[in-house]
């Protein structure tokens, strides 16, 4: 048989299979589900339904159970974990099925969308090397087939040159690109089901919302259920039929999104809904209504003074301009939010405000003194009033200190105080954030995400500094964990007069903690002002897009008009 014809007989086969009578009743059902590693059981009588070409959304914090139950529809527990009860996929009890008979099932039937492509992907192999692993699930003996089907695939989720994505590495490519990859391998052999855990919780919002219309789009094409793996109330309920919401391995609330959303019966439902920004933007206006005064008071001082400010870097021999005359001013106890895509010069310009790059031409200031063309040594002066929270509480603490050496740190660098009055301001910098002091000799791997993130806040907070930058403080947190780190930061704002900048991709947050707002596009500002006047009436284009990928939690078939039809390969695909 010629490759064309090959070709075409596998794309018959997918169509016909498509159009064979499908069972009745749902294609994914668990009752009575219950997992326990050990002795400890951390999902307690789970049950729920999922249709045929529908899609149900698990959401919750961390420790909820999402992804356990993820992990044994896949029966992919780890070693001693064990599940119980039923999971009936197409009407066969999964759970009941040895490893050898439920294998063919992972993969063809069953697919599977993970939440780090970063993680997921073998670095030092192509890109096209592991797409022809995922293409052996097809059962085509014939290499120019798989591979004519792989790049058809990734040109149908999105990739605009599938030979160069084929061809790459995964360090070459974006993470958005990347999740198109893994999204593409999931849905190479046309699964039944696909399980997509947490499939946009690092990525930019515009990138976010393409992944999420990608995945609607592919489940109304190829006629796939969704089961959807998320701890954002408004992501699920624009992108899910129904919901079930998990606290602690137990179901608080089941049912239609538009029921559960809209009138949410149990308290962690409501919790939830009240803790997501896109759905409650004033939520905290009482406590940045000090910052709003100052911003509108005649003769504040401004805290920072970016001017006309440009870097370039050379990159394979091509200089790349990273930042480019970027300006603006953050009065005194305000809130300043440099927004935009990854590429778009925020980390660049955080750099460069910390005196951690120097910039080619313009000029910084912060407090008065200037940082453009000091010393390092003269640098440590300004470095106790500015401050800086790394985006990830995981890998900024050191795993081998404890709380109290980690927060006393910048004390002992510094040499400020003596031993006692280092002991006492520890304490007072873990009091301002909410936590005890019976936490002072735990090490970071005994604290929770959100307590990890108080102590980086904390740490921050010892030196008593003027000014504090926060890159991405809150996107490695569940919602409900990030609402309590928002409060915090605003409320040690209202009380001590602190200057925060502000980097985030998460626009509805912004709304939510910020006075003002740069929105940077490939290293320039395209628009400034308050958030009032940008997210009410934006004025670029870009600016604009940005605002409309915000999730807004509307759901049906509003998300259906964006849907394209499928597109096949032809023949001529194969030379």
């Amino acid at each position: 048989m010629a490759p064309q014809d090959r070709l075409t007989a596998h794309f018959a086969s997918v169509e016909s299979n498509a159009s064979k009578p499908q069972r009745v009743g749902p294609l994914l059902r668990a009752d009575g589900l219950s997992i326990s590693y050990g002795p400890q059981q951390v999902v307690s009588n789970v049950s729920f339904e999922l249709g045929r070409g529908k899609s149900l959304a698990l959401i919750g914090e961390s420790g909820s159970g999402k992804s356990t139950i993820a992990r044994a529809v896949l029966r992919l527990l780890p070693s001693g974990g064990r599940a119980t009860g039923r999971v009936e996929f197409n009407g066969q009890d999964v759970l009941a099925l040895p490893e050898r008979q439920f294998r063919p099932l992972r993969g063809r039937a069953i697919g599977f969308v993970p939440q780090d492509p970063g993680n997921s992907l073998n670095p030092v192999r192509t890109i096209g090397s592991q797409a022809m692993e995922a293409a052996a699930l097809l059962d085509e003996p014939h290499a120019a087939i798989r591979k004519a089907i792989i790049l058809d695939t990734f040109a149908q989720v999105g990739l605009d040159n599938p030979q160069r994505v084929y061809d790459s590495y995964p360090h070459q490519l974006s993470g958005g690109m990347l999740q198109r990859v893994l999204i593409g391998l999931a849905v190479l052999p046309r699964p039944a089901l696909l399980v997509a855990d947490e499939p946009t919780s690092a990525l930019d919002v515009t990138i976010q919302k393409r992944i999420l219309d990608l995945l609607s789009r592919l489940q109304h094409e190829l006629d796939i259920s969704l089961l959807l793996i998320t701890h954002d109330l408004a992501i699920a309920a624009e992108r899910a039929d129904s919901l079930v919401v998990l606290k602690e391995g137990t179901v608080q609330e089941a049912g239609k999104t538009t029921s559960v959303f809209s009138s949410p019966a149990s308290a962690y439902a409501k919790k939830l809904h009240a803790d997501v920004p896109a759905l409650n933007p004033d939520r905290y206006a009482a406590l940045r209504d000090p910052g709003f005064r100052l911003l509108n008071a005649a003769g504040t001082a401004p805290k920072i003074e970016v001017s006309a400010v440009t870097k370039a870097f050379t990159v394979d021999g091509k200089v790349l301009t990273a930042v480019n005359d970027v300006s603006f001013t953050v009065p005194s106890g305000t809130t300043h939010a440099l927004v935009g895509e990854s590429g778009s010069g925020k980390t660049t310009t955080i750099r460069l405000l910390l005196g951690l790059e120097m910039p080619d031409t313009g000029n910084i200031s912060v407090a008065g003194e200037q940082l453009t063309g000091r010393s390092h040594g003269s640098l440590r002066a300004v470095w106790r009033h500015l401050q800086l929270v790394y985006q990830n509480p995981f890998t900024s603490l050191d795993p081998t200190w404890n709380v109290g050496q980690l927060v006393r740190e910048p004390l002992d660098r510094f040499k400020i105080g003596t031993p006692r009055e280092r002991v006492e301001w520890v304490r007072e910098a873990l009091a301002n954030v909410g936590l005890g002091e019976h936490l002072i000799s735990r090490k970071p791997g005994a604290l929770s995400g959100g307590q990890r993130q108080r102590v980086a806040i904390a740490r921050s907070l010892v030196l008593k500094p003027d000014v504090i930058v926060l890159d991405e403080p809150t996107s490695a947190l569940d919602v409900s964990v990030q609402a309590d780190i928002v409060e915090v930061l605003l409320s040690l704002q209202a009380k001590l007069g602190l200057t925060y900048v502000f980097v985030s991709h998460d626009l509805a947050l912004v709304r939510q903690l910020a006075h003002t707002v740069s929105v940077m596009q490939r290293g320039r500002i395209v628009e400034h002002g308050t958030v009032g006047d940008i997210f009410d009436n934006p004025q670029h284009p870009y600016t604009a897009s940005l605002l409309e990928s915000i999730p807004s939690g509307i759901a049906g078939d509003a998300r259906v008009s964006r849907l394209q039809p499928r597109r096949m390969i032809s023949r001529e695909k194969i030379a």
